[in-house]
């Protein structure tokens, strides 16, 4: 008799499942101040917007030096728990001196630190869910990770919001009193997803880099195949980890990934922190606990999204996703620009919620699709040391842009987002064009050049 098939798709191991809930109640605490702390830097301590794109793209270089540095570190070590965890403790221990903050430079040691933590932990903690699922579920496990961690965002905001209901201040600016009892809150979560890792997740061990003998990948799937079987990621060209190859000394950024980060890096100048879409919404008249309600409906539609998109692209080229996840980005950013009143709002963040779903965890895999898993560490370091120190750029020339200089000074906060939507719509199309091409000089590299030894 031949046996009944099943097209349910594999259980995903304890370890996404403990990363995973540790990212959900990391992100617990950090949502219940990270965009409050722009209104807080404004409104409280009266900071101008340049100062707030100094403090969030400092921190976020900081933050993506350091993951550059973890990511090899972890891959060097062979080692990837120690990391994460270290990096869940420094960001929680950041939490007493934003407790302390009555001047923006407390702030932004407060930010730096916290930032610090995220850039320890974030390349090995990548590399340690990506080592443990295959390329088929990789997808729906990035997926499930980012759905948790913006499910925590969605708790963190509705506490902020019911601490800033029950203060009474939601049409007032923020005071500090209650910035910092929402602070206070925070530290109970934080602290937990210290514990989780510590407890929850178990150590992969990776051949250290130093140890490293290329072996070659499995036959990519093709496009068109049995029904059930997958697609190559990356659509129908060879593997794309024949990308990473040894040439002198061993590197990670080579072929398509160099492109893809390229492009990568393109995008993230039109993406400023998060930081101008709430002082957007309160420059439209939105009052804090608005504000608060939109980010929670932001995160609910990305949780909700965001594993349907991970396992879909399991199933189809990711970088299909990545197009239309920028587009709606675009578009979401041409709204931010035209929008004249508070309600049109509601929609924009709930398509932002669709952009951030389709492109986020969908990213992190397609490093993985990349990049050997004894180079993922050095891989998720440089993605995520392009975007953030790109970060510092965008979010200063969006502050700039925002105050009116030059050409931009009729434009007002309308400039960041025309700028924006521009470079979005740009970086679409060199993702659907040069980093879905490959060329026959490339096929022709990675055959000469392929994985070496047995």
């Amino acid at each position: 008799m031949t046996p009944r098939r099943t097209d349910r798709p594999p259980s995903l191991p304890a370890n996404v499942l403990a990363l995973s809930v540790a990212s959900f109640l990391r992100d617990v605490a950090s949502e219940m101040l990270t965009h409050l702390v722009p209104v807080f830097l404004a409104e409280t301590l009266g900071a101008r917007t340049a100062v707030v794109g100094l403090i969030e793209g400092l921190a976020e270089t900081t933050a993506s030096l350091t993951k550059l540095y973890s990511g090899r570190l972890s891959d060097r070590w062979g080692r990837r728990k120690g990391l994460t965890a270290s990096g869940y403790g420094v960001a929680a221990a950041a939490l007493p001196v934003l407790f302390a903050a009555a001047t923006w430079p407390v702030v932004l040691s407060a930010r730096l630190l916290d930032r610090l933590g995220k850039g320890i932990r974030t390349a090995p903690r990548d590399a340690l869910l990506a080592d443990a699922v295959t390329p088929e579920t990789r997808g729906r496990a990035f997926g499930l990770h980012r759905a948790a961690d913006s499910a925590g965002a969605f708790v963190g905001l509705v506490m902020a919001m019911a601490i800033v209901q029950r203060a009474g201040i939601g049409a007032l600016p923020l005071d500090a009193a209650t910035f910092r009892t929402i602070v206070g809150w925070a530290v109970v979560p934080g602290v937990l997803a210290v514990v989780v890792i510590v407890v929850g997740v178990r150590e992969v061990v990776a051949v250290p880099r130093r140890d490293l003998t290329l072996r070659p990948p499995p036959e990519p799937h093709r496009t068109g195949g049995a029904a059930g079987t997958p697609v190559n990621r990356l659509g129908e060209e060879e593997d794309a980890w024949r990308g990473a190859v040894e040439s002198g000394q061993s590197r990670v950024v080579e072929g398509r990934f160099a492109r893809f980060l390229v492009v990568t890096v393109l995008f993230t100048l039109a993406n400023a922190s998060d930081a101008f879409l709430v002082l957007r919404a309160r420059s439209l008249g939105a009052s804090l606990v608005e504000v608060l309600a939109l980010l929670a409906l932001f995160n609910l539609v990305y949780a909700s999204l965001s594993t349907w998109a991970g396992g879909l692209s399991d199933r189809v080229p990711r970088r299909r996703l990545i197009v239309a996840g920028w587009l709606i980005y675009a578009a979401v950013y041409l709204g931010f620009a035209f929008a004249d009143a508070p309600g049109w709002l509601w929609l924009l963040y709930g398509a932002y919620g669709i952009y951030y779903a389709l492109t986020d965890g969908v990213a992190k895999a397609i490093v993985a699709d990349l990049v050997p898993s004894a180079r993922r560490g050095a891989a998720y370091g440089a993605y995520h040391a392009a975007v953030g120190l790109t970060a510092l750029p965008a979010s200063v020339l969006a502050g700039v842009l925002w105050q009116g200089v030059g050409a931009w000074g009729g434009l007002g906060p309308r400039a960041p987002f025309l700028v924006g939507a521009g470079l979005a719509v740009g970086a679409a199309g060199l993702m659907a064009g040069w980093v879905g091409r490959v060329s026959a000089t490339d096929r022709a590299a990675a055959r000469e050049k392929g994985p070496r030894g047995d």
